[in-house]
């Protein structure tokens, strides 16, 4: 058997295209996983409402339309649709030989943001403004490409049947090939994505079968790399108030605890049942900032109450159930992978996105997937659907 380069497919890659395997043209639509998908689109459109909800009074940001954002988020949607369904149509296979294409791109796209192409919106220098009201967030497709990417390396042998575990040295290899984009996003600095880039590494190591000692190894080295960062001064003076503020709430309620009282105020409010969709004071008053983005939980939570933030958590813990499923079914490595790594990064990031709305986290400016408004995350996670959708229209019939 040839012995298979660092990127190359695997031994199950399908001969005449990627869906090869399917005997029949609506096989597709079959094997799709409905309850992904659906949860997915209840969570976009819930995110609609909540987002209408947060902007429609806040002329500053809507150009005096109340429904600019609701269409707009809306449009995103659609839009991701179509990603999915061509990421799917493309299949995780075929995005595997065109890793290093997609390595590259994305290493050019996060140096740009360090250009006079760069733009600080919300605090963060993270963005590149493409015109017409547009911008993208480079580092949200960075989390997809570091999934690729790694899953690629350390699978290779594997599925090639060389080996049964990944060898230490391509390890190292994965590992420096996550750095590079990583330590980019940190010069930015963002590092809340960053620390949804750590739990994805953290993530593909487990699945990979890889030596637990790299796991442990690399959170201790984390550690070593969060308290080096924060006696260097990398991080910007906003971002030290945040956890600063974290560790004690009372220490600056007008500034940099002001996002976190305001929000518990409104998610407290909510009661059971909420104040009603639209009837939030908090929300209605302008009194919680980025409701739209970072905070959007708490319309959530004071408009639709404890239910209402219950509803999303469960949909949320759908797509994760069913990621976990097509993950332990696929036969291949690659396709494993690459499924954990989307797993760890929804969970943690819907985890921390609630958690600093409630408090219990610091604020790290992260978007609570499918529904906080953003074009670059509404992109980046359906195409990791369409990943995972790939990976199970393409799993063996027989599983």
């Amino acid at each position: 058997m040839p012995t298979a380069n660092k990127f190359s497919v695997s031994r199950y890659e399908p001969r005449k295209g990627p869906l090869a395997r399917l005997t029949a043209r609506d096989s597709v639509l079959r094997r799709l996983d409905y309850p992904i998908l659906l949860s997915g689109l209840a969570l976009s459109l819930i995110g609609s409402l909540l987002v209408w909800s947060a902007t429609r009074h806040r002329d500053y940001l809507n150009q005096g339309d109340p429904q600019y954002f609701l269409w707009r988020h809306l449009l995103n949607t659609g839009i991701g649709l179509v990603l999915m369904i061509g990421t799917v149509w493309l299949g995780h296979r075929t995005l595997r030989g065109a890793v290093p294409v997609l390595y590259g791109l994305s290493l050019l796209l996060v140096a740009a943001v360090l250009t006079p192409l760069g733009a600080t919106i919300n605090g963060a220098h993270a963005w590149i403004v493409i015109g017409g009201g547009f911008s993208l967030q480079p580092s949200e497709f960075v989390k997809i490409t570091i999934i690729l990417v790694m899953a690629a390396l350390l699978a290779a042998r594997v599925d090639a049947g060389d080996l049964e575990h990944p060898e230490h040295r391509t390890v190292v290899k994965a590992l420096c090939l996550a750095a590079a984009p990583m330590g980019i996003v940190m010069l930015m600095p963002d590092l809340g994505s960053v620390m949804v880039m750590v739990v994805i590494v953290l993530g593909v190591l487990l699945a990979s079968g890889a030596s637990n000692r790299w796991v442990v190894g690399l959170i201790g080295a984390g550690t070593a790399g969060a308290i080096l960062i924060w006696q260097l001064g990398v991080l910007d003076q906003y971002q030290i108030n945040r956890f600063a503020a974290f560790a004690n709430p009372a220490l600056d309620p007008a500034g940099a605890g002001y996002n976190t009282n305001q929000a518990r105020i409104a998610i407290g409010g909510g009661g059971l049942l909420g104040s009603g969709l639209f009837k939030g004071p908090q929300t209605t008053g302008q009194f919680v900032p980025e409701q739209q983005t970072d905070f959007v939980f708490t319309v959530a939570g004071e408009e639709l109450g404890f239910v209402g933030g219950i509803l999303i958590l469960g949909l949320l813990g759908v797509v994760l159930w069913r990621a976990c499923l097509i993950a332990r079914e696929t036969t291949e490595l690659y396709g494993t992978i690459v499924a954990a790594g989307i797993i760890a990064w929804f969970a943690f990031q819907a985890f921390e996105n609630v958690g600093m709305n409630l408090g219990i986290m610091p604020v790290a400016g992260l978007p609570l997937p499918f529904v906080s408004y953003g074009g670059s995350s509404m992109f980046a996670v359906w195409v990791a659907i369409g990943l995972l959708q790939s990976i199970r229209v393409q799993r063996p019939l027989s599983a």
